[in-house]
């Protein structure tokens, strides 16, 4: 059926890479573009968000109404260096780590009671 031999044909001329200390940079311009794009996109914001966290931890005061890592809600009684107690209910006091705030809501207010 097909009798007629097929042949190689000639590889066309390869562009030459440039060499010495241009060609190195046009290999590694790549691998910096990738390593700025990922410190603007990844680590500079982690970056902020531990600060903006630790600044949060280190302000918190007594009254403040915080949620704890696990969802727990509650109202800080007391601080130490690595502990703070917080009420989750009245006369239930639990201790958690300062790394493990969340959030703070900002002091409890109660509004008065109409009794009118």
């Amino acid at each position: 059926m097909f009798s007629t031999p097929i042949y190689a044909q000639a590889a066309g001329a390869a562009a030459a890479a440039p060499s010495g200390p241009v060609g190195i940079i046009m290999n590694l311009l790549p691998m910096v573009a990738i390593l700025v794009v990922f410190y603007f996109l990844l680590i500079r914001p982690q970056q902020q968000r531990m600060k903006a966290h630790q600044a949060m931890v280190s302000a918190l005061k007594k009254g403040d109404t915080v949620v704890a890592a696990g969802g727990l809600i509650g109202k800080v009684k007391s601080l130490s260096d690595t502990e703070v107690t917080v009420e989750i209910a009245p006369n239930v006091a639990i201790k958690v780590v300062r790394g493990a705030i969340s959030e703070v809501r900002g002091p409890t207010i109660i509004p008065p009671a109409n009794n009118a």
